[in-house]
């Protein structure tokens, strides 16, 4: 396939809009026609996974974490980044990263937590604001179905399980083409009233321009009147961790030991706190401690992320159990949602787990 295909599916699932300020997701190392054959999957970019690279014959490299962060005044080799930056372009090796993005959007770093931890029915635990934006148009009546059917088509109006979701009323519309119009009805020079439906529907902020392209598109009129609002709404679908409940509550030894076994950690930081049993659980990939308040609002008996500091830990105030299973460790797992968005898409398409431990830290 073409780098461009790859980023379009990635970039379908997690767009790169709603990646944080800081973060540089995407596209680092290669020109989106060229041509790929083989995938390697990684949770870091280092030396030794590009060395892997080479000798698996993957000529792409897609890792959860950037390789570079901030521009680079310099290609040496004075430092690891460098040298990797180096030996991917000798060797022609594609290098592409889904971060924050994919930390962000429901079905990605924090799902998989939630599943390998089998909690049932999760929702994000700290949903965007301000990532909703409501789009209105104005359409003769006869096209109001075509031009709602195209704006779901594009994105928009999913609320839920639901989609296709829209807010019409009926009125008028008036204009008056001028010379060198074309008008779909009405004269030139003479003032034109049309029985007008007023469509109104709901969308996430990163399809915007897709859902505006597909109402021009649709739209009978040579000029299109619509008008976008940005909503303060929260989106129910992107924002920061998730919280839900397990089937079975665990003592807090119990659930402890089987997160133990299950994301193969060596040992746990966890504060005390007075919870008997566990059922609500809250989850965060790599550094979480920014979501320790919103996971002791919804009430959650145990949070679990990496990256925690000690004064950290006396913030849930003995209400709730923090458990830093190591950043590392809490997103090991990214690499099975790389394979699923690539296989769902191009089933015999060539892929290859990294067998590199990137983690930095080592346990005595």
């Amino acid at each position: 396939m073409k780098v461009l295909e790859l980023q379009k599916i990635f970039e379908s699932f997690a767009p790169l809009s709603v990646q944080e300020s800081y973060d540089n997701a995407g596209l680092h190392i290669g020109n989106p026609q060229d041509e790929i054959s083989k995938i390697l999957f990684t949770i870091d970019v280092t030396e030794a996974v590009i060395d892997e690279a080479i000798a698996v014959g993957a000529d792409c490299v897609v890792s959860h974490h950037p390789l570079i962060f901030k521009g680079l005044q310099r290609i040496t080799g004075a430092t690891e980044i460098e040298r990797c930056v180096k030996k991917a372009i000798q060797h022609s090796i594609v290098l592409y990263c889904a971060h924050t993005n994919l930390d962000s959007v429901y079905a990605g770093v924090n799902y998989k937590i939630c599943e390998k931890l089998g909690i049932k029915n999760p929702v994000i635990l700290a949903p965007k604001d301000n990532a909703l934006v409501k789009i209105v148009t104005f359409v003769p009546h006869a096209h109001t179905d075509t031009v709602r059917n195209a704006m779901a088509h594009a994105g928009a109006g999913v609320i839920g399980n639901y989609d296709t979701c829209s807010f019409s009323m009926q009125g008028q519309g008036s204009f008056r083409a001028q010379e060198g119009a074309q008008p779909f009805v009405g004269n030139v020079h003479e003032l034109h009233v049309e029985q007008e439906t007023r469509l109104e529907m709901i969308a996430p902020l990163y399809v915007q321009s897709n859902v505006i392209s597909a109402l021009i598109q649709a739209h009978p009129y040579q000029e299109v009147a619509y008008d976008v609002y940005t909503l303060k709404n929260t989106h129910p679908y992107i924002g920061s961790g998730m919280i839900g409940e397990l089937e079975t509550s665990y003592s807090v030894t119990e659930f402890l030991s089987m997160v133990k076994s299950i994301f193969s950690v060596p040992c746990i930081r966890y504060s005390e706190a007075s919870v008997e049993k566990i059922t609500r659980v809250a989850v965060c990939g790599g550094a979480g401690s920014f979501l320790i308040p919103h996971a002791k609002k919804a009430k959650a008996d145990i949070f679990i992320t990496g990256d925690v500091k000690y004064h950290d830990f006396f913030l849930p105030e003995n209400k709730m159990i923090i458990a830093d299973i190591g950043h590392y460790e809490s997103e090991q797992f990214t690499k099975e949602i790389f394979y699923e968005i690539v296989r769902k898409n191009f089933p015999k398409f060539a892929t290859h787990f990294s067998t590199v431990n990137t983690n930095p830290i080592k346990y005595l």
